[in-house]
């Protein structure tokens, strides 16, 4: 959330910082949470509008907010997504509050802005190799999709706050510094999903999870037709 001035929303009107971010993420207090009245309202009209909205939380940086869809298959989180932007910029209108998306809102010790993307399949989510061969799949292809998850995502994937470096891949377990993190209730359960924390706040959802089929999906694919070739050869020496 910014000003109309391009401030954030929760800094100074005019100049300087507040504290260090620390206190603001899930916070709860004056002078520690900004704008909730605007996140509660956007709730409120996506329930309303019938959107499977599932969460808000208070985010690192102060007037930051984080709100989550689904879980719902690709082309409907992608739909539902684009229509919750939309309501969360008409009611922070009403209130001079202008809604920014870029990938690093404001320069500095401060985090940028993303979108991670939770995903399972079918198999993920019974199967926990399932898991690890989609995290080695995504690692296959990082260009491809890094150069496609959001204007400006070089500013925010640095290796620093809570990212990790755009041009190399890494996953693991409760992992916030990873390109992908298992959840470690993942972990426990052998089951579960991934979520690919590349992504910025100003991504094309459509396009993030085409990208996300394809290279899970299809890298499957690939792998489940070659065995299936490699046992026709021993079929036939046979």
């Amino acid at each position: 959330m910014m000003r109309l001035n391009g401030r954030p929303f929760g800094f100074p009107e005019l100049s300087g910082e507040p504290v260090p971010q620390g206190p603001y993420y899930c916070g709860v207090g004056a002078g520690r949470v900004m704008g909730r009245d605007i996140v509660e309202i956007h709730t409120e009209m996506c329930l309303e509008a019938g959107l499977h909205i599932s969460g808000t939380n208070a985010e690192v940086m102060p007037g930051q907010w984080e709100f989550q869809i689904g879980p719902v298959d690709a082309l409907l989180v992608s739909d539902e997504l684009h229509v919750a932007r939309w309501l969360l910029h008409r009611i922070a209108e009403d209130y001079d509050v202008v809604i920014s998306l870029d990938a690093k809102p404001q320069k500095g010790d401060w985090n940028g802005a993303g979108c991670h993307t939770n995903f399972s399949t079918k198999a993920m989510r019974t199967n926990y190799k399932a898991i690890d061969d989609a995290c080695k799949a995504l690692g296959t292809r990082i260009n491809e999709h890094v150069s496609n998850y959001g204007h400006d995502i070089e500013s925010r994937l640095t290796g620093k706050h809570e990212t990790a470096p755009y041009n190399k891949f890494t996953y693991g377990v409760s992992n916030r510094g990873a390109s992908v993190r298992i959840p470690w209730q993942v972990a426990r359960d052998q089951k579960g999903y991934a979520e690919d924390r590349r992504p910025n706040a100003n991504m094309d959802p459509y396009i993030v999870t085409q990208l996300i089929l394809e290279t899970v999906c299809g890298k499957l694919k690939t792998v489940k037709t070659a065995s299936k070739k490699s046992a026709k050869k021993k079929t036939k020496k046979k």
